[in-house]
């Protein structure tokens, strides 16, 4: 079966060029099934290699196979990991297809399959990045990847604000694509290869007994930084809000749901089969990098959630959180840290995608995500406030979601103080989507008083992504987010289904010890606490508004988000900077 691995990337885009080429003879109806069928199609046959990916399929495109030990064809991999996350970039995409059924009532430029297209396209190029075995095509698709996604960003592109964060996303992505390419291009020149595993071996032979050096260390700052930027790692994070305030729900689904979670996967991947060995970074320097990165991510990304009353942005910054607990985990080289992170990415991409599919409703009914214009507004949505308060609960970790197992298993791996911040960044998070839920679906508490600081980012100008206000909420648009929750449960009550996962990310990585992904009772203990306070924090910034007031202290940290791409690219040059200085120990020391 693995010949069929190539057809992940190639079915979605293939399905792309047909709505271009059919054009505006194509009947909207009929573009957007061929879209529904083609993310179907392609998310089946994901799920199908998936589950005959033991052992991992490795299939060199077009028959290039290696001759001579020396190779210069494509490949591809086909292993738990790599079909697991192209089967989730499908899964979500097919989702995001169902909740934008006759989404926008007029398509720009009268070309009806034009959203579908780029949907699709983006669909292939993260299937694409997910199975990618050598570097120079992961960038490719990393790179059409990021182009498809500034164009849905700036889709409105008729609003200034659009175009703005469409442009911010592209140049601050597109340097981060730019430093990835040059530590490719370092590692091509010492070892002669773009395979990972190829590059990888070369690096131990070119080393022997001395270690990395300098130009180790200088192409993984930069694969490292262009990934983290994707991932949107603090403080390579400043593009994300501005992106999700403006970019359709539909998009935002998938923005958050996967493609920042495939910036945590290609670190993992990437070290795992590039710079694991003796010739590359030592395990304690990638450890510390990544877990001082990760820690300062989820205590950011909690803090500046809990101060937002724009609802899309607030949940953009609920995703940097959680990113940051995707790197804790990941950053600890276990394969226990890894089945936890793996579930914790599934059970959070139902959650995440959930919420955001019902701030679109909000946005769609009342033109408005801000939290105080919206105070008891939307009281009269009993449904959607029912998927918002549950998809918080997910968020904060409530035994069985599948975030809460993810939850559980990481905190076990990293142990120590660490668990402290997975309990205090999901509480935090999960607290502002539960007070977002007590004043805007149920009006509890007195409306909060605007202070002008907020008034610019505040959600209350927004335009409805129909051509007016909706009357009636589709069915499509509470049905979708339903569903998406109800896979996020699944995922912690199938049984087995964690065994399963734990075996299939382990075939795919270092192939150590099985690690067994199950509840434990401290893991139960420690996701009840956490839905606990999330509740408490709830509570009291309903009955007392100054508690969602920024203090002195978190002003200039909200400063920091200036809007203004200049001071973005200066965040990014002192973070690469950062990172290499985590790292620099072990090199110095070879």
């Amino acid at each position: 079966m693995h010949h069929l691995l190539p057809l992940l990337p190639a079915i979605p885009l293939l399905g792309a060029a047909l709505l271009v080429a059919t054009g505006r003879r194509l009947p909207r109806f009929a573009a957007e099934i061929t879209g529904f069928v083609v993310s179907g199609g392609t998310a089946a046959l994901a799920l199908v290699l998936l589950l005959n990916s033991s052992p991992p399929m490795v299939e060199w495109v077009g028959g290039w196979l290696p001759a001579g030990g020396e190779s210069v064809g494509i490949v591809v991999i086909g292993d738990g990991p790599a079909l697991g996350m192209a089967a989730l970039v499908s899964l979500l995409t097919l989702a995001a297809l169902a909740y934008s059924w006759r989404y926008f009532d007029e398509p720009p430029r009268g070309h009806p399959g034009a959203f579908t297209a780029l949907m699709l396209v983006f669909q292939g190029a993260m299937c694409g990045f997910a199975i990618a075995g050598d570097l120079f095509n992961a960038f490719v698709f990393f790179e059409l990847m990021s182009v498809v996604a500034y164009a849905l960003t700036g889709y409105r592109i008729d609003e200034a604000k659009a175009v703005q964060g469409a442009l911010t996303f592209g140049v601050v992505n597109s340097l981060g694509a730019y430093a990835m390419l040059m530590g490719i291009g370092l590692l091509y020149a010492r070892t002669g290869e773009l395979a990972m595993t190829k590059i990888g071996r070369g690096l131990d032979t070119a080393a022997g007994h001395g270690g990395p050096d300098a130009l180790v260390l200088a192409s993984f700052v930069l694969v490292l930084t262009g990934l983290l930027v994707k991932a949107a790692a603090v403080p390579f994070h400043f593009w994300l809000p501005d992106a999700h305030a403006v970019a359709p729900t539909p998009v935002c689904m998938l923005l958050s749901g996967v493609m920042v979670e495939l910036g945590a996967y290609g670190v993992w991947r990437v070290y795992g089969t590039v710079f694991a060995g003796p010739g590359g970074i030592p395990a304690a320097d990638l450890t510390r990098a990544l877990v001082t990165l990760g820690t300062l991510t989820a205590a950011t990304g909690a803090v500046m959630c809990w101060y937002q009353r724009h609802i899309k942005r607030l949940l953009a910054y609920s995703t940097i959180a959680h990113t940051g607990l995707f790197l804790v985990g990941l950053g600890v080289l276990t394969p226990q840290g890894d089945d936890g992170v793996a579930l914790y990415i599934l059970g959070h991409a139902g959650v995440k995608a959930a919420l955001f599919a019902c701030a679109g409703v909000l946005l769609d009914r009342y033109g408005s995500v801000d939290e105080h214009a919206l105070h008891g507004r939307a009281r009269e949505l009993r449904a959607t406030a029912v998927m918002f308060a549950v998809a918080a609960l997910g968020l904060a970790g409530l035994p069985p979601f599948g975030t809460a197992l993810g939850k559980a298993v990481t905190e076990e791996a990293v142990g120590g103080p660490l668990t402290v911040v997975y309990v205090a960044a999901s509480a935090i998070t999960a607290g502002a989507v539960l007070r977002v839920t007590g004043r805007v679906f149920l009006g509890l508490g007195p409306r909060p008083k605007d202070a002008d600081s907020d008034l610019e980012t505040s959600g209350s100008e927004e335009e409805p992504e129909t051509t007016g206000p909706l009357s009636r909420i589709p069915d499509t648009m509470t049905t979708v987010p339903a569903v998406l929750l109800a896979a996020a449960l699944a995922v912690g009550v199938a049984p087995g289904f964690g065994d399963l996962v734990a075996r299939s990310v382990n075939e795919g990585g270092s192939g150590g010890a099985h690690a067994v992904a199950q509840w434990t009772a401290h893991g139960v203990l420690l996701g009840l606490a956490s839905t606990a306070l999330a509740v408490a924090l709830a509570g009291l910034a309903v009955t007392r508004p100054d508690w969602t007031a920024a203090p002195d202290w978190a002003r200039p940290l909200r400063r920091l988000q200036s809007g203004h791409v200049g001071d973005y690219v200066a965040w990014l040059l002192v973070g690469a900077a950062v990172l290499g200085a985590l790292a620099l120990p072990g090199v110095l020391g070879g």
